[in-house]
């Protein structure tokens, strides 16, 4: 019943363009009207042109084929040109629907799929659909309707010999549905093997440094074959499949025809029927045969269709678990008090204790405070703060905007008080302009200029041929670790939200670039109620309160003084660091570490 809604859904898509689609199935009436008159028209040609030798007859003949023939051409052309038409709108309108649907999705549906499967279905999947709505939708109607008219020729002609040729009809359709199961079957496995060869293609091409770096070429070689091999087998069983059709058809086929000329030919040679009425029955027989070959044919590209619609509709009917309220709060925008209230957290929505990541945070930030967080890999620093934007929902409590359930603000409006710097600086393939305004388009190019400035780029973007219009390539592969996390510094300046995120912002730089992104950090976070996840520990001695997160719980906060003389585990982490700070000063400069100690 979910597959037949589904259809029944793409249909909806369909009639959304059936001015095209009505004068498409006129062009498709005329084309099968073309090809029953032209059975039609073989008994006067024969009986009256070359038996009866009428002269009348012969003047009009020709000038009625000439006009046939073009009739039936323009009415080709203009199907052809509307169904392809409404191919490719249906097709857009799938994308864009796709599109929308994934774009608008939490972040757990992305990290549950892959970005090659997810671009298969936006490109191979909605290109299969494009091939069953504009060529075998196209195609079943006017065979459909050639089969009717060509169908009407032959029980005009002759009801009985037209028993006897659509006798064998009903076993001609046996094939049709057998094979097309077995071709959506291996369609739906060869769409999934493509989906998995995207992904595939996508992580390596994306990881390519690392594949050299670590000489994997040969591996990543073999993994591609195993995958395109397994393209290839499905692909080789759908296809042969498809190829049985044919020989099967023909065979059913023969036995009609055969039939046909058997009991006709009798009639013909008892004087019962004349040669132009046989001759032409034949002619409509063997026109008939071939649409309800074509419709095995066509079957077998709808079984595609419907095959990878399937997985687009699995995209489509995927529902958020982020929800806007029915009836939202207002949330002015300016400074915020962010509190945690008994929170827990579980990324599979369990309540369990190994399943749960943060378990009872009590944390209560007030407006313009400084919070860093530290702790090991692992211990929910990082679920913690995704949880103000509302990435995720909490399993048990509430965060607190200024006193206000966060789930009881529209998203948009919540996130617009939101900016995050992250530790992978997440740039676009455009100009340096567009990634720095990323988050407030219409922002004045002074106001571009003054949030560089801010961010310590200003002056090196000033060195670049085109300045701020330079493209900076895929993920800003053409810029340095440092300048790439000035941008994102910019753009978080730029669009001025009062809550800041830094998620190891820090965490990636070498010590040149560090000072330069730390002093823009200090530009960003003056006014901001600042979320700090912190690595260095050297990096956070302005925090107003610092919070120790360890498995899950906040075991430790305070200030930077007051934790060190608890000697607990912001202690030891600390003396950890401390440790990796002189070994690493020894391997970089032994006399002068040496000296100091």
């Amino acid at each position: 019943m979910k597959i037949k809604e589904r259809h029944k859904q793409l249909l909806e898509y369909i009639k959304g363009s059936w001015v095209k689609l009505f004068f498409s199935m006129v062009c498709m009436l005329a084309v099968a009207g073309t090809s029953s008159i032209t059975a039609f028209i073989v008994k006067p040609v024969l009986d009256d042109i070359f038996l009866k030798q009428n002269v009348a007859m012969l003047k009009l003949m020709p000038i009625m084929v000439v006009v046939i023939f073009i009739l039936r051409g323009a009415a080709m052309y203009g199907e052809e040109y509307l169904m392809n038409y409404v191919g490719e709108h249906i097709i857009r309108r799938l994308r864009d629907a796709l599109f929308d649907r994934i774009i608008d999705l939490p972040l757990a549906f992305f990290h549950k799929e892959r970005t090659g499967v997810l671009m298969s279905r936006i490109t191979n999947d909605v290109n299969v659909i494009k091939n069953m709505v504009s060529t075998a939708v196209t195609g079943s109607l006017r065979d459909v309707f050639t089969i009717l008219g060509l169908a009407g020729v032959i029980i005009y002609r002759d009801w009985k010999l037209a028993l006897i040729a659509i006798f064998v009809l009903p076993l001609a359709f046996y094939p049709i549905l057998e094979f097309g199961r077995r071709v959506r079957r291996f369609s739906t496995s060869s769409q999934i093997s493509m989906a998995e060869l995207n992904a595939f293609l996508h992580e390596t091409f994306t990881g390519n440094k690392i594949v050299k770096a670590f000489g994997m070429e040969e591996t990543e070689k073999q993994s591609f074959f195993e995958k395109s091999q397994q393209v290839f087998r499905f692909e080789v069983k759908s296809f042969r499949a498809k190829a049985l059709t044919s020989p099967v058809m023909e065979a059913i086929g023969g036995i009609g025809v055969g039939l046909v000329i058997w009991y006709g030919g009798h009639n013909v040679v008892s004087g019962a029927s004349t040669p132009g009425t046989f001759f032409s029955f034949m002619t409509a027989v063997m026109l008939l045969y071939t649409p309800v070959k074509k419709l095995s044919k066509l079957n077998n590209t709808i079984q595609q269709g419907l095959a990878a619609s399937d997985r687009v509709f699995d995209i489509l009917e995927a529902r958020s678990d982020i929800l806007d309220p029915e009836s939202p709060q207002p949330v002015k925008h300016g400074s915020h008090r962010v509190t945690f209230d008994h929170v827990s957290f579980s990324y599979g929505g369990g309540d369990g204790e190994t399943d749960t990541v943060l378990k009872d945070i009590n944390l209560d930030v007030m407006p313009g405070e400084i919070i860093a967080l530290v702790g090991m890999s692992g211990g929910g620093k990082t679920s913690l703060v995704n949880l103000i934007p509302r990435f995720y929902d909490v399993t048990a409590g509430a965060v607190r905007l200024d006193g206000m359930d966060i789930r009881e603000i529209a998203i948009r409006d919540l996130r617009r008080e939101v900016a995050i710097v992250t530790q992978e600086p997440i740039l676009f393939n455009d100009t340096i302009r567009n990634n720095i305004a990323y988050g407030k388009p219409d922002a004045s190019e002074q106001d571009v200029f003054n949030a560089a400035k801010a961010a310590y780029i200003f002056d090196f973007v000033q060195t670049l041929p085109k300045g701020f219009d330079t493209i900076i390539g895929e993920l800003g592969s053409r810029l340095s670790g440092g300048e790439k996390q000035r941008m994102c510094i910019a753009r978080a300046l730029l669009k001025d939200a009062p809550i800041l995120i830094l998620d190891e912002a820090t965490a990636s730089l070498d010590t040149e670039s560090e000072r330069l992104v730390q002093k823009a950090l200090e530009n960003l976070m003056k006014g901001r109620t600042s979320f700090v996840i912190a690595h260095r520990l050297s990096t956070i001695s302005y925090a107003s309160k610092i919070v120790v997160i360890v498995g899950g719980r906040i075991v430790e906060e305070g200030g930077h003084e007051e934790l060190l003389e608890k000697k607990g585990e912001y202690y030891t982490l600390h003396q950890m660091q401390f440790a990796d700070n002189t070994g690493e000063a020894l391997a970089e400069n032994p006399a002068s570490a040496l000296c100091e100690s």
